[in-house]
């Protein structure tokens, strides 16, 4: 086991053993206990009490980030060419079809998020091999299958992401930057918890919000309490 460095064990030393804090304290302190060079992401992981296994209990949506994720996002737009025009306009970093869907069979994969429509779909369901172990084929749930493609390249630029809970109940994402003050991250993350109560299954029973924790890039994680999310 590596040892930790003298600013690290300064970071844990800053929260409290046992202690659970707000969401407000913890997108303050997450910025104070982070001891990364670079600017580190701030990630938010809750545990929901729902069991995954069943398809009424799976919890999965979008959200719009107030202040986006701070992350650069590369979207490839695969549409008609009579929308590329749109696509370009709203901000996609690479605009096309039937070149980027062989350059895709190729291998390539340098993008984030793929954006196309309904009627390209059955191109694009050859790639699945090759796009779904890597969480880039277009869905529908999502967004990212639609004819309102200008809209939607937009949405994820200023910072719209999907969720979807893993097998062990628990829903992880990014929710900004250790740049980002602390309000700013606060309202993330609020923002980001207050959709997962939405979502919440009729089938779960049970307490919802098991565990919250807030963390950055090497840092360690803060316990939140989940009934400050609602303060």
């Amino acid at each position: 086991m590596s040892k930790l460095t003298k600013n690290q064990k300064l970071a844990s030393g800053k929260i409290e053993n046992g202690k659970t804090y707000t969401l407000k304290e913890a997108s303050a302190l997450v910025k104070e206990v982070t001891t990364t060079k670079f600017d580190a992401s701030v990630d938010i992981d809750v545990r929901l009490g729902v069991d995954p296994r069943k398809s009424n209990q799976m919890v999965r949506g979008v959200v719009t980030l107030p202040h986006g994720t701070g992350k650069t996002v590369r979207v490839l737009a695969l549409c008609t060419p009579d929308k590329e025009a749109e696509a370009k306009e709203a901000g996609a970093d690479y605009v096309g079809l039937d070149e980027y869907v062989d350059k895709i069979k190729g291998g390539w994969t340098d993008i984030d998020i793929i954006i196309t429509m309904p009627s390209i779909m059955g191109k694009i369901g050859a790639l699945g091999r090759i796009l779904g172990p890597r969480g880039l084929m277009p869905n529908p749930k999502s967004g990212t299958v639609t004819n309102e493609i200008g809209n939607a390249v937009k949405e994820v630029k200023q910072g719209k992401i999907d969720f979807k809970v893993d097998k062990t109940g628990i829903v992880h994402s990014s929710v900004g930057k250790v740049s980002f003050d602390a309000e700013k991250l606060y309202d993330n993350a609020r923002e980001f918890v207050s959709t997962l109560v939405k979502l919440k299954p009729s089938a779960a029973k049970g307490t919802y919000l098991k565990s919250i924790y807030l963390s950055s890039t090497m840092s360690p994680g803060i316990k939140i309490d989940p009934k400050s999310v609602e303060d």
